[in-house]
């Protein structure tokens, strides 16, 4: 397998906000939101605003955790 087959084999580490909001299925201001509340993490590099892959995955969980019913 060469080299670029691999790049693209392995998932992204940093996502653009709108690559986030697709991901999770929701718009580029629902993103925003997110991020003003501390809902959501991001980091600058340089000048550019990108989303750990972790962090997404880490409100996901968050969300499930927090929105789980519990049947008696």
């Amino acid at each position: 397998m060469s080299q670029d087959a691999q790049v693209e084999a392995s998932p992204r580490v940093m996502l653009t906000l709108t690559e986030a909001a697709e991901r999770l299925s929701i718009g580029r201001s629902t993103v925003y939101e997110l991020l003003a509340s501390g809902a959501l993490e991001s980091v600058y590099i340089g000048r550019l605003r990108r989303i750990p892959l972790d962090c997404l995955l880490e409100f996901v969980a968050r969300c499930r955790r927090e929105q789980r019913i519990v049947i008696r």
